[in-house]
């Protein structure tokens, strides 16, 4: 792999997560590690569940690095196999329900799992090519030829614990991007990485018997960086295997949840609840939200009735550079998503790589000590992620557009392929999308390019209204029209039921600006 060389942060890490995870069960075995509905598991056990895990996988052959794939709802078990792969010195390689059959496959054939365990959710994705496939399969919560039982096989292995060594080089995990076309992109993080994270675990009282809910899927690093933590600090990580906005709020209040990771989608939907206010959540403590910008507006209501602090971070899968708003503390800079966090760079670039000055919009680049290992078996792509400064510092491309004010806050713009071109001119999606959003009877909105004989592409508004409203396209178009500068003006808007998002909440831009430009390809 290329060399990254992060910077080392004040307090580099001394311990991995699986030798702190041993020292918390040894710790207090009797204290509540995980909770899903009803499922509880002591640390004590979790502890026991991990090692016969870790014992399983050695006794199927795994090598030290091997990647190990799971696909399943947030459950007990997905949170004892992550630890336990980890204990047994594999690779946790946590594949997305959202990718199709066929992006599956490529991901497995790439990393070449070992092993893969599937919940019968999950199962008719895998399907149609798993059998052709040498990799170890184990059921979840099914039966089925040619799957073994993974309570059966877990029955069988040794509770003992293996204390395989592992090295902070060595791989922690495996997360695929969820691409439809290729083959996605694995990003490596290595134990280093992971390890260089938990400096946030005493500051955000991971370790203050805090009760995470966790209602995003396991195989996000949205996630992942709320679970480990939690885990690591030696609290209580709750699961949610779905999210539902009641569900939540019913799990604060019954648990006495303290923390939690929400994604912006999630945010509006708990607000938007007509009886929010009659739910007692004084438990929470800290609240955080990544994966898409939080609107202000929304930071306003959460912050106006929903307790605890509010905590925004911006920043890749791939890590890098990572930005922190402390929302509470800076209410004149609610439209950003913060300041560099400390040890972290934020730079942004032109197209020609030259960096931007203050208040110019440019490529947000960053540097940090939470920075990936690189994208498995493919050194060019991690190569054309990759910005270097005057010094030779090695910064990491975002994709993402924004430009930092006199403060160094950072704005984010659009993803730079979401950027709109038209007559040659860059129109920011995010821009029309804030006025489509600043009108009451728009409850959610998207903008694409779409193709124009005129001006190349032009900027189109989708648009989910607010129900019982009788205003029509035309009337939201014109609204937001007059407020936007001529160069910036929608071409029309379009009204839709609903606008397709990601399991983490991310508008699937890409979808719906397929049929658009299909229709374009067709008639060239």
């Amino acid at each position: 792999m290329i060399p990254i060389n992060p910077p080392v942060g004040e307090i580099p890490p001394t311990e991995t997560i699986v030798a702190r995870v041993r020292a918390n069960a040894a710790a207090h075995p009797d204290r509540l590690a995980l909770v899903c509905g009803q499922d509880r598991l002591t640390w004590g056990d979790f502890d026991v569940q991990i090692n016969r895990v870790a014992n399983l996988l050695l006794g199927q052959g795994l090598q030290k690095g091997q990647n190990v794939a799971i696909l399943s709802p947030n459950s007990i078990p997905y949170a004892t196999l992550f630890m336990g792969i980890l204990r047994a010195g594999g690779c946790v390689t946590p594949l997305s329900s959202m990718a199709s059959p066929d992006a599956l496959h490529k991901m497995l054939t790439d990393c070449g799992a070992k092993a893969i365990f599937v919940a019968q959710t999950y199962r008719d994705l895998l399907d149609g090519f798993l059998g052709e496939m040498a990799i170890n399969r184990f059921a979840l919560d099914f039966e089925a030829a040619g799957y073994d039982s993974f309570e059966g096989a877990l029955a069988g292995a040794d509770s003992s614990d293996p204390m395989v060594p592992i090295d902070m080089k060595d791989p922690f995990n495996l997360i695929y991007s969820s691409g439809t076309t290729g083959t996605p992109k694995g990003i490596v993080h290595d134990h280093w990485m992971r390890a260089a994270q938990m400096d946030r675990v005493t500051p955000n009282g991971y370790d203050a018997d805090a009760r995470t809910l966790i209602s995003t899927p396991l195989y996000s690093n949205t996630t992942i960086v709320a679970f480990v933590p939690t885990l690591f600090g030696g609290s209580t990580v709750h699961l949610m295997p779905k999210f539902d906005a009641r569900t939540y709020l019913e799990t604060v209040q019954r648990e006495q949840i303290t923390h939690t990771m929400l994604v912006p989608v999630q945010y509006k939907r708990i607000m938007d609840l007509p009886d929010f206010d009659s739910f007692d959540l004084s438990s929470m403590r800290m609240k955080f939200s990544t994966s898409a910008p939080l609107r202000a507006d929304v930071k306003r209501d959460v912050l106006a009735r929903f307790p605890g602090k509010l905590i925004e971070y911006y920043g890749l899968t791939e890590g890098g550079g990572v930005t922190v708003l402390i929302a509470d503390e800076h209410p004149d800079k609610l439209h950003t998503v913060g300041k560099a966090a400390p040890g972290n760079e934020i730079r942004l670039i032109d197209g020609q790589g030259n960096e931007v000055p203050t208040g110019q919009v440019g490529e947000i680049c960053g540097r940090g000590p939470t920075m990936m290992a690189g994208y498995f078996g493919r050194d060019d792509l991690t190569a054309d992620t990759i910005w270097r400064d005057a010094a030779g510092h090695v910064f990491f491309r975002s994709g993402d557009m924004g430009y930092l004010d006199d403060d160094g806050f950072l704005t984010l713009s659009d993803r730079k392929k979401d950027m709109i071109i038209s007559g040659g001119l860059n129109i920011y999606a995010n821009d029309l999308e804030l006025v489509l959003l600043d009108d009451p009877d728009v409850t959610d909105a998207a903008v694409i390019g779409v193709p124009s004989e005129a001006w190349g592409e032009t900027p189109l508004g989708l648009v989910v209204r607010r129900e019982g409203t009788a205003r029509g396209a035309e009337e939201i178009l014109a609204r937001a029209n007059a407020k936007l500068g001529k160069s910036q003006r929608l071409s029309a808007v379009e009204l839709r039921d609903a606008l397709p998002r990601s399991t983490i909440g991310k508008i699937l831009k890409k979808d719906l600006r397929a049929p658009y430009w299909a229709a374009e390809k067709e008639n060239t």
